[in-house]
């Protein structure tokens, strides 16, 4: 009875391990059949870029400067005495007419020297009337033979002396007046008045600028230039002004000035651009303005975004698109001047050609691409 059961025991173990045998068998044909399937495929990434077809233009990047309207002529008048300022007839702003008073000195001194010099003039005839008087009784007394020649060459040369005497006296009489016509300031030309830099009471020089009078008539724009644009602003064969008041309208210009040296503290030259036919109404002195300078050197280039410039291995590179395999290869450049967000193409490139300008730090020669349509297109 002992031997039956170790029996039967000792089957069901053979039973389990042919189970356990034959599953492992499944496995290991499973894993061949699944090693010996054949690799999936790699799908090629698309990159999206933006392009852009490229052309021929003349020209640089053009440069905008800022200034501020000025007019062609600013008078920095101020008294030809000195004296104390006893009244201010205009204020900041008023459009005064030629001869039109702006401001007065005390004229108490002024008025002093008159009325001495009218003094000097009085005496000064009285001397002459008395030299005529002696010459006359002289040349009857040398007739008589009482008198020698002597004595008449001598009262002629004291009338003649007499003479100068009230000539001098006369042209100080007419200094004296002028001295007194000078304690009034007066317009010299139809403008505005600018500025102000003397109020009632106080005392002034000769010649001391009190009153800035900006002539009516032509008008510029102030601006400065730095020194790696100037010869591009001489070479400028179209310059255009615009106001920030008065946006949309431009404006032509011409360069009138160009300072030959530097500002001290700026470093930059200082030059005035002439506005042809401005309107009074609404060109109005201090307002700012912008002169812009487009196409200044004729040469043909090509402008293109700085997005599209890549720098490698110290070479400026762009991308181009092939229009049948829509693949990118990359081609060396050679840039100009830059402004703002555009770069100019001198060299590489001879226009018409699909130019990657976004996107093309990610690309790889040969590299599948698909155009996205942009907002809108650079010039």
């Amino acid at each position: 009875m002992v031997y039956s059961d170790f029996t039967l025991h000792s089957e069901d173990i053979s039973v389990n391990l042919n189970y356990r045998t034959a599953a492992l068998a499944i496995s290991a044909v499973s894993l061949l059949a699944g090693c010996s399937k054949a690799p999936t495929a790699e799908h090629e990434e698309v990159r999206p870029v933006r392009t852009l077809v490229v052309g021929q233009s003349n020209g640089t990047v053009g440069a905008s400067y800022s200034g501020d309207i000025r007019a062609r002529y600013e008078s920095q008048l101020g008294f030809r005495t000195s004296g104390k300022v006893v009244a201010r007839l205009v204020d900041v702003g008023a459009h005064v007419k030629r001869g039109q008073p702006l401001m007065q000195l005390d004229a108490a001194q002024e008025s002093l020297q008159l009325a001495a010099s009218g003094a000097d003039v009085d005496a000064a005839q009285g001397r002459v009337a008395q030299a005529r008087v002696d010459v006359a009784r002289t040349q009857t007394l040398l007739q008589r033979q009482f008198a020698s020649q002597a004595e008449l060459d001598h009262q002629v040369l004291a009338l003649q002396q007499a003479d100068a005497q009230l000539r001098a006296a006369m042209a100080h009489q007419q200094l004296s007046a002028n001295q007194r016509g000078f304690t009034v300031l007066v317009a010299d030309r139809d403008g505005v008045v600018s500025a102000l830099h003397a109020e009632a009471g106080q005392v002034v020089g000769a010649g001391q600028s009190v009153v800035t009078l900006a002539a009516d008539g032509e008008r510029e724009v102030a601006i400065s230039i730095p020194e790696s644009r100037v010869d591009e602003l001489r070479k400028a064969r179209e310059l255009q002004v615009a106001v920030w008041a008065h946006p949309g309208e431009t404006w032509s210009g011409k360069l009138r000035e160009l300072a030959p040296d530097t500002d001290s503290v700026t470093r930059t030259y200082s030059a005035r651009i002439t506005i042809e036919n401005p309107d009074p109404a609404l060109l109005r002195l201090g307002m700012t303005a912008s002169v812009f300078a487009p196409d200044v050197d004729g040469k043909s280039a090509i402008r293109l975004p700085l997005t599209a410039i890549v720098d490698k291995d110290g070479k400026r590179l762009v991308w181009l698109v092939d229009g049948k395999s829509q693949r990118v290869a990359a081609r060396e450049v050679q840039v100009g001047s830059a402004q703002n967000d555009s770069v100019l193409v001198t060299g590489g490139l001879s226009g018409g050609e699909t130019v990657v300008t976004a996107g093309v730090h990610q690309l790889q020669p040969n590299q599948l691409v698909r155009l996205v349509p942009a907002a809108g297109g650079a010039k």
